[in-house]
């Protein structure tokens, strides 16, 4: 792929614009020294200037018909299909995962806002029956307002599609702000909302550190709040907001587990445990990174997925002959390393290592085993997230001890169940709490139809996608109609 340098800007009220902050710049994941675009931060009046230009735009853009601003979704949705390869591969160069991988995510991207412009076709509320003669009950909905929207690293394009698409929808204007490690195809998504004509000021981009987010919580016109990142520091958002009144919807931290029953299929599980644990280089908040086995195919089912991994090939994300790419870039890497180095001294033990380049973002898949002990349940492997391709394994004796053993997090977000047993998977439904059960598939994967988010500490307030989305970019009006 050729690149060229491009100017990272702000998008207030319409117009793309300089920041007025420090210098900024990202990289590609694989080399640091590779700078794929470069601007300036925005400031934080500048996060004002947004929310204002969103707060002039909200009344008019609510006043639209629903298809007529699903029809601005359904415009930006063909610019991304028409520039899905482009866009992939910037996505694969800016965060490290592959080629493949990254089309299919801007795809994806394009596939929730065609979901989204089809809202005005699904019902728009809810009609009661009421208990006094000439009288309807109509429960309807209204948006909140200005919504301020906060994305992570791992899905630069498709996290930000999946808010942005529903809150546009039912009528809110959105400030949002990408993590600064991947401004690019934040940039690529705005400009497609702005090549299908969006109206000055319903979408906003700021670009910048972290603190920006700070900002966000301190704005008159914030209504409400989407955020995907770690546990801690979406807790520490919904606290403020919470000390303002403003709705937060948080989807934070997981610790997956796959679990592999006796009567599995074992070559189907070992695909798709592979699959979970280790494509997008274990960057996803739904990935595998903990697998419980019972001891009867233990043995059997780590020989099939170390065999798998023998043909997995870590390298330069642009190659189509490679399965996972690097990090997303070195600090992660060496965090990631430094990870391992203490779940080693903690007591785990490295069963397999892969193979990868020796570039320091770059990091080849580990499994560890932990045994099925209170030391072993203490290890950090076992209860932080690593946002890696390291795997821990524990082995156990029946379903009784595995459904224990997935349980035993402070997360809640996915979980993957192997088994030919339908009454193991009825009893895991009824019983694990988590916010995505995949029964005989792997533990990553949405679709925009059905809710997303977790159990625990893996979420907070209403789910994202489907129409659980409305639940949150809505509140709803109770009215006593009679003539």
């Amino acid at each position: 792929m050729d690149t060229m340098t491009t100017t990272l800007r702000q998008y207030i009220n319409g117009q793309w614009t300089n920041g007025q902050g420090a210098g900024i710049s990202t990289a590609a994941a694989s080399d640091a020294q590779q700078v794929i675009a470069r601007g300036q931060a925005a400031t934080a009046e500048q996060v004002q200037q947004a929310f204002a230009s969103a707060a002039a735009a909200q009344a008019s853009w609510a006043k639209l018909p629903m298809a007529e601003r699903g029809g601005y979704l359904l415009a930006a949705a063909q610019h991304l299909r028409e520039h899905s390869e482009q866009f992939g591969e910037e996505l694969a160069l800016e965060e490290g995962k592959t080629r493949a991988e990254g089309i299919g995510e801007v795809l994806r991207a394009a596939q929730i806002l065609a979901y989204y412009a089809g809202e005005s076709e699904r019902a728009a509320g809810t009609v009661y029956q009421s208990p006094r003669a000439g009288e309807q009950i109509l429960v309807t909905h209204k948006p909140l307002g200005v919504v301020g929207v906060i994305t992570p690293f791992n899905f630069p394009i498709g996290i930000p599609a999946w808010k942005i698409a529903p809150a546009l929808v039912f009528g809110n204007t959105v400030v949002f702000k990408p993590a600064s490690l991947v401004p690019l195809l934040a940039i690529r998504l705005v400009e497609s909302l702005h090549a299908a004509g969006l109206p000055a000021g319903v979408v906003n981009l700021v670009i910048g550190p972290g603190a920006l987010g700070d900002c966000f919580l301190a704005d008159e016109h914030l209504a409400g709040l989407s955020f995907t990142g770690s546990t801690g520091v979406g807790r520490q958002l919904c606290a403020a907001a919470a000390a303002r009144g403003i709705p937060v919807q948080a989807e934070m931290g997981g610790k997956n587990a796959s679990v592999v029953l006796a009567d599995a299929d074992l070559d189907l599980a070992s695909e798709q445990v592979l699959y979970g644990a280790f494509r997008s280089t274990g960057q996803k908040c739904t990935a595998t990174s903990r697998l419980i086995l019972d001891a009867s195919i233990a043995d059997a089912f780590l020989a099939k997925l170390t065999g798998l991994l023998d043909a997995w090939v870590t390298g330069d994300p642009l190659d189509p002959a490679v399965q996972m790419g690097p990090l997303v870039d070195a600090k992660a890497a060496g965090a990631a390393r430094a990870s391992l180095a203490q779940a080693l001294a903690e007591g785990a033990e490295l069963i397999y290592q892969g193979r990868g380049p020796a570039q320091e973002s770059f990091m080849a898949p580990h499994i560890l085993l932990l045994a099925p002990t209170e030391a072993g349940r203490n290890n950090i492997a076992w209860r932080e997230e690593f946002f890696a391709p390291i795997l821990c394994v524990t082995v156990v004796d029946g379903r009784e001890a595995a459904f224990a053993a997935a349980q035993d997090t402070q997360f809640g977000l996915s979980l993957a169940l192997f088994t030919r047993d339908l009454s193991a998977a009825l009893e895991a439904q009824n019983q694990l709490d988590v916010g995505i059960l995949h029964v005989n598939s792997e533990s990553a994967g949405a679709d925009p139809h059905v809710p997303f988010g977790g159990a625990k500490a893996s979420g907070f307030g209403p789910k994202e996608q489907g129409a659980a989305a409305r639940e949150f970019y809505t509140h709803t009006t109770t009215v006593y109609l009679k003539g």
